[in-house]
């Protein structure tokens, strides 16, 4: 190269050193420009790379020679490519440090005392299994009550909402596995396994997933597992206003017709309450009572079940219409202790509904629970224990017996061992709380503000039905209606 150009070169790398000290042009780089640059002043000009946005660089290996500098036996990097390469090199981010997983905890499981039954019928839970819910990291979890509010599906889109439906069915396959491996057969299906289904604006048909709902029931039928359903404390079919009836038997709609595409058979029922009183109980059961026999479409009657609540309809209230209409009574133990019913014990009362049951060529099923230990006000007495200690009295040899509480499956598994009715896998077990409280949690918003909540009382709950399942409303009396957006 002529020593005229070198020194143009040379020069016109200081000037733009002066003029922009920020291009931050390392020494081996420059060194490499005044070598082998063969363009014009102009031209030089014109390749000088654009900036670029601060960067941390990362210091380079020891015993590496930096790019651009001169190394005995290499040959020697164009202009093109040592700018190329303190670009990318610029460009290069940190690497992120996996976070290590945490090993699976020893859990020490106390023994519990033994005791006899002739019961050798099917136990199950409601909804969620929490071990699987509880599995790590976090997205393997596994449960069926993915859901969202009317908010997220206006930004999201309908798609999305009915994309957390196909997961719920995919993740119930892996539940009645889990059930099938530690001897539970018998289990009720969340009604938030399809978000919004039963909306009024934003409810969609199930066709969408009928191959995974099939693959669900074929499952079920497989093993001999039962499922059931238990539409939610909204679901009114005596209310005095007809926009509630109305969305009441759209929710049952949406679950006859899950039940329907997975193919489950009669025994697939689908649980109800009588709902609220509405200051006039006999009108209220009169309503009902219309509904039922004049607008139901016949897929629904054919799986609809009345349940006795703690407050509003006892056994005694309901038997009527059901022994009429030919509509099965499941008898819950919890609530019969807290709202019985005059001159009718239970053993009564399971006589009467088991007969429905065999007209219907339905196999009876019924609910326990028990209040929580100390438990003493009426509020207290209605929320469901963590888990059972013993099975009700009176209970029938050859019974489905839902066990609702909160520990869902281990109570399950904590009655098993009490009485040897199954084998239980040691791991599946988890130990219970050391410290239950006797309050109602409900279903809690994880932001509070954005939760539409409102007081309701025993008297309100006797009125419109509201909160009467003994879980829905904490311990205040705040319920959160998880329908609004």
């Amino acid at each position: 190269m002529a020593s005229g150009t070198r020194d143009t070169v040379s020069v016109t790398v200081q000037e733009r050193r002066t003029l922009r000290p920020r291009a931050r042009i390392d020494e081996g780089l420059a060194r490499v420009l005044e070598d082998e640059s063969d363009l014009t002043p102009l031209e030089d000009e014109v390749e000088t790379p654009k900036k670029q946005p601060r960067t941390r660089r990362k210091a380079p290996p020891k015993n590496v020679p930096v790019q651009g500098s001169k190394t005995p036996g290499t040959r020697k990097r164009t202009t093109s490519q040592a700018v190329e390469n303190a670009v990318t090199d610029s460009e290069v981010p940190p690497k992120k440090r996996k976070r290590a997983c945490k090993p699976e905890p020893v859990y020490i499981i106390p023994d519990l005392e033994k005791k006899v039954t002739t019961f050798r019928g099917r136990l199950g839970y409601a909804c969620l299994n929490t071990v699987l819910r509880n599995n790590k990291p976090e997205n393997e979890t596994i449960f069926c009550s993915r859901t969202c509010r009317i908010n997220t599906i206006k930004k999201n889109g309908i798609d999305w909402v009915k994309d957390l439906g196909r997961q719920n069915a995919e993740d119930m396959l892996k539940i009645i596995e889990w059930n099938e491996r530690n001897n539970i057969r018998f289990m009720r299906i969340s009604s938030e396994m399809f978000p919004y289904a039963s909306h009024e604006t934003y409810g969609y048909s199930l066709e969408y997933c009928t191959a995974f709902l099939a693959q669900v029931g074929a499952l079920a039928k497989r093993y001999g597992h039962r499922l059931t359903t238990h539409p939610g404390q909204f679901t009114q079919l005596g209310s005095p206003r007809e926009s509630v009836v109305r969305a009441s038997i759209r929710e049952l709609e949406y679950h006859a017709e899950m039940l329907d595409r997975m193919g489950i058979d009669q025994d697939g029922v689908m649980i109800i309450h009588g709902g609220g009183v509405y200051g006039d109980k006999a009108a209220a059961l009169a309503r009902m009572k219309n509904v039922i026999q004049h607008k139901l479409s016949a897929r629904v009657r054919a799986r609809l079940v009345l349940e006795n609540d703690e407050l509003c309809y006892n056994a005694a209230d309901l038997l009527p219409i059901c022994t009429e209409l030919a509509v099965p009574l499941v008898f819950d133990y919890h609530h019969d202790m807290l709202n019985p019913s005059p001159e009718l014990p239970p053993s009564a009362i399971i006589a009467q509904a088991n007969e429905i049951f065999r007209r219907r060529g339905i196999r009876p099923k019924q609910h326990y629970s028990e209040p929580r230990t100390g438990a003493v006000s009426i509020m207290e007495l209605r929320a469901h224990s963590d888990r059972c200690q013993n099975l009700p009295e009176g209970l029938p040899d050859d019974m489905d017996l839902m066990i609702e509480a909160k520990d869902k499956e281990q109570a399950v598994l904590d009655l098993y061992r009490i009485y040897g009715l199954h084998p239980v896998i040691h791991a599946s077990l988890r130990p219970s709380a050391t410290r239950q409280t006797k309050e109602t949690k409900g279903r809690k918003s994880a932001r509070k503000n954005r939760s539409q909540k409102r007081k309701i009382d025993d008297s309100e709950a006797l009125e419109t039905g509201i909160g009467i399942e003994g879980d829905e409303v904490d311990e205040r009396g705040t319920l959160v209606d998880a329908s609004q957006p």
